[in-house]
């Protein structure tokens, strides 16, 4: 059976947004300046800041003003509270289902706040599976991540397609393991030279449908 491998932050979900949200209400909460989540968002990195070093930043920022029980309680979450899936996104995971795929999400975190993403937007009762980083000891692009995706579907990775927005952890990923890929832009430009997705989408359902189509067997 073909199987589709898909990232979850900010593929299937707008982590971005989601984590903002929360941001938004934690400087609320503390009486702090709205125009603080610009500073947060480039700090944070999309999540690609280690979580000790953003934890430090927002500590040092807002010593005096916020306790660090609240700053843990906002990493911890994530935006997890905030985040939703997309009806494209929905209709694209149920075209997927209604074709045979088998749909698996790959991804990085920590599991108790990527298993609280998948299950507040509904994306557990609309893929067979997933696996997190921290749950596997490996993370994307390690190949062994993929591999147990694979194995949790019980399918071989030889028909699987890999979508997801991060040029190094999903597409290098997919890359690694000969497998075909789908990079999902958000309107940005490729710009490695060392290696290509099989295909470029504007969004995750452009995505999803492509890999339908092209992997239909």
């Amino acid at each position: 059976m073909p199987l589709l491998l898909v990232d979850l932050d900010n593929t299937l979900i707008d982590r971005d947004a989601a984590f903002g949200s929360a941001v938004a209400v934690f400087l609320a909460d503390h009486g702090l300046p709205a125009a603080d989540v610009a500073w947060v968002m480039i700090a944070d990195a999309s999540g690609y800041t280690a979580r000790d070093v953003l934890a430090a930043a927002l500590t040092s920022r807002y010593r005096n003003a916020v306790p660090a029980t609240a700053i843990k309680s906002l990493l911890d979450s994530g935006g997890a509270d905030h985040a939703r899936l997309a009806d494209p996104t929905k209709d694209a995971l149920l075209a997927a289902r209604h074709d045979g795929w088998i749909c698996v999400i790959v991804t990085n975190g920590r599991t108790a706040q990527q298993e609280l993403k998948i299950r507040n937007t509904g994306l557990d009762r609309l893929v067979q599976g997933w696996v997190v980083s921290e749950e596997v000891g490996h993370k994307k692009p390690h190949p062994e991540i993929f591999r147990a995706a694979a194995a949790l579907a019980a399918v071989s990775l030889a028909d699987a397609w890999v979508v997801g927005d991060s040029p190094q952890a999903d597409i290098g990923g997919a890359i690694a393991l000969g497998l075909r890929s789908v990079w999902v832009s958000h309107g940005q430009s490729w710009n490695l030279d060392a290696y290509r997705p099989t295909h470029v989408a504007a969004d995750v359902a452009s995505a999803i449908h492509h890999a339908l189509r092209g992997g239909r067997i």
